[in-house]
């Protein structure tokens, strides 16, 4: 139990399965049950296809690409900014445009399975046997699936207004920590 903690731990971290929600319930608002279900499954199976390929074949793919996790830091944070000003400025407009692939981008990729759970994988893989690290990799999994799915709870008690305001300050918390992604990126990409 000892190695699945230091696996798990790290990989929650990385994850945030809880700070996801304010992301998740900003994203879908003003979608109906069946729209939301449809893309708390389609943020589960990016999820889950994306950290096991970079899990099991992630330092293989940025050396055939010749990409470093500070190139992927900067394109996930370019990502993530273009999100929060869409967040911030064209709410509307936002809903309409990720009804149909918000489970896959952003929630899936680059928000859950980022530069942040990408880099714990390859570190984790480079200290723990791989069994221990997929196992801690699927309970996080499992935690997320269940907090998303309860996630429309959370939206009624806020209610439409709240849920509004709420989604344009977490645009704001979010393009934070897209230029962070990409100060973070530049400084490693040139050794400063």
């Amino acid at each position: 139990m000892e190695l699945f903690f230091a696996c798990f731990i790290p990989i929650f971290i990385a994850m945030d399965p809880i700070g996801i929600v304010p992301l998740f319930l900003s994203l879908t608002e003003g979608m109906n049950s069946r729209a939301r279900r449809r893309a708390v499954i389609l943020t589960m199976l990016t999820s889950l296809i994306g950290s096991l390929v970079f899990l099991f074949v992630g330092k293989g793919i940025f050396a055939f690409i010749g990409i470093s996790v500070n190139d992927f830091k900067i394109a996930g944070g370019v990502i993530l900014l273009l999100i929060a000003l869409d967040m911030v400025l064209t709410g509307k407009e936002r809903e309409e445009h990720w009804d149909r692939s918000v489970g896959v981008v952003p929630l899936g990729i680059p928000l859950i399975v980022g530069p942040a759970l990408i880099t714990t994988l390859l570190i984790l893989t480079d200290t723990h046997t791989v069994h221990w690290v997929l196992a801690a990799l699927l309970a996080n999994l499992a935690i997320l699936a269940f907090v998303l799915a309860y996630s429309r709870y959370i939206s009624r008690i806020l209610g439409v207004g709240g849920m509004t305001a709420f989604g344009k300050i977490i645009g704001l918390f979010l393009a934070a920590i897209a230029v962070m992604m990409i100060s973070v990126g530049i400084k490693g990409a040139f050794g400063l």
